[in-house]
């Protein structure tokens, strides 16, 4: 077993785990990461571990709400669907449609086209702004949607259209980019952050499935190893930023995430610049 391989899995882990739930991307820094720490093994093992490692990241979500998003109640001895969950699973389909559709037709011509560190700073810098403005200009706005509850079919499938530009360009980040449509569209800051997390499920495990299937579960007992580390460490480091990130929108905005996404990208222009 490579120990040094194994130690390159826990970074990652831990990269993956604190940027895919705060807007920032982390399809971006997995790329920007990957350009100083390189994963010892073939390129399409490493294609298909930059995106299958996101399934630990979405088992914390799964563990975190669980009782949320499981349509079925035992209730004195009998299995009950609860109609308001199964709405909601409803809206969450709708809303993966459009990334879903991109991802299956089109995965291959965006990874040739898009995954490289000029486009994640453009698109860093570009969201970076566009989370100030849109803080900015909603500041003394009033919410119109204050729970899942109340959105409407309309308003998650626009959501999910915004999901699609991160699933198109690298850097976008899905939960920045879904966080930002909800908010544009009048829902909170809370509602935005917590279906965000719902809409993640489908549309990560899809990605993994399509990522799993063109690889070929043809694994080495090596690159084995170093998927399930990745996705172990992904699983613990996300528990602890969802749970920080739910309560530090109570209080703030995400214009201090739009802030450090344009230093970011600055920064990576600069550096592979020169």
């Amino acid at each position: 077993m490579n120990i040094v391989e194994i130690s390159k899995a826990i970074v990652l882990g831990i990269v993956e785990g604190i940027t895919e739930w705060l807007p920032i991307s982390s399809t971006g820094h997995m790329i920007l990461v990957d350009e100083f720490l390189q994963l010892g093994t073939t390129p399409e093992f490493k294609e298909m571990f930059m995106v299958v490692i996101q399934l630990g990241a979405i088992l914390a979500v799964v563990a975190l709400f669980w009782n949320r998003i499981v349509p079925f109640r035992i209730k004195k001895g009998k299995t009950i669907l609860c109609k308001d969950t199964a709405v909601m699973w409803l809206k969450i389909v709708l809303a993966t449609i459009p990334a879903g559709v991109v991802g299956i037709f089109f995965d291959d011509i965006i990874n040739e086209l898009f995954y490289n560190y000029v486009v994640v700073a453009i698109a860093l810098i570009v969201y970076g702004v566009l989370f100030i403005l849109i803080e900015n200009r909603n500041r003394d706005r009033s919410v119109k949607i204050n729970t899942i509850g109340e959105m409407t079919y309309q308003t998650a499938f626009l959501i999910g259209i915004f999901q699609m530009l991160a699933a198109v360009v690298p850097g976008t980040s899905r939960s920045g980019a879904t966080i930002l449509g909800g908010i544009l569209i009048g829902t909170s800051r809370m509602v935005a952050t917590e279906f965000t997390f719902y809409l993640a499920i489908p549309a990560m495990f899809g990605a993994s499935l399509l990522k799993l299937v063109k690889f070929g579960l043809k694994f080495t007992q090596s690159e084995f190893i170093i998927l399930i580390v990745g996705m172990v460490v992904a699983y613990v480091v996300s528990v602890i930023v969802i749970k920080f990130l739910l309560n530090y929108i109570k209080k703030h905005d995400f214009k201090v995430f739009g802030c450090y996404r344009i230093i970011l990208g600055t920064v990576v222009l600069l550096y592979f610049s020169f």
